[in-house]
């Protein structure tokens, strides 16, 4: 990785934390705020507000600026492209994102990391970035799962695997093998927040904590875009569900903020584990 870095930043901490290691590491970055979706604290770093299907300032201002690799970060919902105001180069390219988002999220991301490539950007993944930081094989701070939990996280990595298969989501839930919710279009903070609401009898408590959350790449996603992301948020949720902990494929998960992350498992008393196969 080398050279002035594009960072298209959607919501959430992870274009936060793509930015400030770039700039702990002295590695110039131009950013991309996407309108509607990026963190206002992103405004300290140099860069321009833009619309999802202004792709020609986009490219432009990246090109200007001297970027020659992009990388894109951040949780950004699916548009209603009818409300989009692409600007020219984003008319010419819009039918191609159009048929592209029929075939799914993932045929999407594809054809958008294909736009920057065939401008001459190199793709980074934030994971690269951040100096690889996934979550590592086996626990993650002081806490380690009963045999019966890990029965329950390799359930909810199975599910969230099959459902991948299918571009529908990247993670879900177990309780006592049986799967409580599948995460969709809606993100994981908010299937957490269903799995909340449940009746107490399915999930279990701050006293009696049981089940676990799940995250796994979907098989046909780019990881280089859509790596699935955990922080000392996504702990939080998962310890008002009432779950025993969370997990991911070793390696295939980025962990936002380790310390954090730990600080807050060790204190709510979940674990965080690392699934190798």
């Amino acid at each position: 990785m080398s050279g002035k870095l594009g960072l298209i930043a959607g919501g959430g901490a992870l274009p936060l934390s793509v930015a400030a290691r770039c700039e702990a590491e002295g590695r110039p970055v131009f950013v991309i705020r996407l309108a509607g979706f990026a963190d206002p604290h992103l405004a300290h770093y140099p860069g321009l507000d833009a619309g999802m299907a202004e792709i020609g300032k986009i490219l432009s201002a990246m090109k200007k600026a001297g970027c020659q690799a992009v990388c894109l970060a951040g949780t950004v919902s699916r548009p209603d492209f009818k409300t989009l105001k692409p600007d020219f180069k984003g008319a010419t390219v819009l039918p191609g994102l159009i048929k592209a988002a029929t075939q799914g999220d993932d045929a999407l991301l594809r054809k958008i990391l294909s736009l920057f490539e065939a401008e001459g950007f190199a793709v980074e993944g934030a994971d690269d970035i951040l100096g690889g930081e996934t979550l590592p094989a086996g626990p993650l701070g002081r806490i380690r799962p009963t045999e019966e939990q890990l029965v329950d996280l390799r359930k909810a990595l199975h599910v969230a695997e099959k459902s991948g298969e299918l571009d529908i989501g990247q993670g879900a839930v177990v309780c006592d093998g049986l799967v409580l919710a599948v995460e969709a279009q809606e993100g994981t903070d908010a299937m957490l927040m269903r799995v909340a609401g449940l009746p107490g009898d399915l999930r279990g408590s701050a006293t009696a904590r049981k089940g676990a959350l799940g995250k796994a790449p979907k098989p046909i996603q780019d990881l280089r875009v859509d790596m699935p992301v955990m922080g000392a948020r996504t702990i939080e949720m998962a310890a008002a569900a009432g779950l025993a902990g969370v997990g991911g494929m070793a390696g295939k998960l980025i962990v936002i903020d380790r310390s954090a992350l730990i600080e807050a498992a060790d204190r709510l008393g979940l674990f965080v584990w690392g699934e190798t196969r």
